[in-house]
């Protein structure tokens, strides 16, 4: 019987895959991802295919319409983007710029007219919902330089119910809604009523006495 040892056979190391079929290490599935959504981010990928699938055709445009409407007793026509308000429509449009862009988010009351007879604010207003309506403007109350003023105009100027000017016609064109809604009985209610408009230069005590004189024909 032979007494020598078995020869030993060394540990052979599993064969490698071929490299292109590794798997992706962390550092580099990083690197890639932020590579691509880099690409992605400034207008597609890398190479130059839609991540998912063909890219939405762009529009020709914004959607428009076209609105008839009455400002100041006047028949006007126009087409319109449907994003548009009516204070953008009033200004830019018809020319009409007695009405104040202020903080255009309903919070200052320059931008009041009145639709229909009632008061709005004109910033908040989608001017493509108005078919048919009758708007007023501050230009509506005396359109010619002989008419009569607004008994409320008369009043603003005899109480000096201003200073700047810039809320005027807001202010102006809110009284006359807040008088014809019976908002006028006390200088309580006109300034829970007007609260809406804002006066930067401090005179809520004299645009409350031109109220009053006007609602109660002094």
């Amino acid at each position: 019987m032979s007494t020598e040892p078995p020869e030993r056979t060394e540990p052979t190391e599993p064969t490698a895959p071929p490299s292109d079929e590794l798997p992706p290490s962390r550092r580099t599935f990083i690197a890639t991802t932020t590579a691509v959504g880099s690409a992605v981010a400034v207008g597609g990928l890398a190479a130059g295919t839609p991540a998912f699938g063909a890219a939405p055709a762009v529009a020709d445009g914004p959607p428009g319409g076209r609105l008839s409407l009455t400002v100041n007793g006047e028949r006007r026509t126009v087409t319109i983007d449907n994003r548009t308000s009516l204070l953008d429509l009033l200004r830019e449009h018809l020319g009409l710029t007695g009405s104040k862009k202020g903080c255009d988010a309903g919070a200052c009351g320059a931008c009041t007219v009145l639709v229909d007879g009632r008061r709005v604010n004109a910033c908040l207003t989608l001017a493509i919902r108005l078919e048919g309506a009758e708007v007023t403007t501050i230009e509506g109350l005396a359109p010619g330089p002989d008419d009569e003023l607004h008994p409320l105009q008369h009043a603003f100027i005899e109480q000096d119910a201003f200073q700047c000017g810039f809320c005027t016609s807001g202010q102006i064109m809110s009284g006359i809604g807040c008088i014809r809604e019976g908002h006028s009985g006390s200088a309580e209610e006109i300034r829970e009523w007007m609260s809406g408009n804002i006066c930067r230069c401090g005179c809520y005590v004299k645009i409350v006495k031109a109220l009053q004189q006007t609602a109660h024909g002094n």
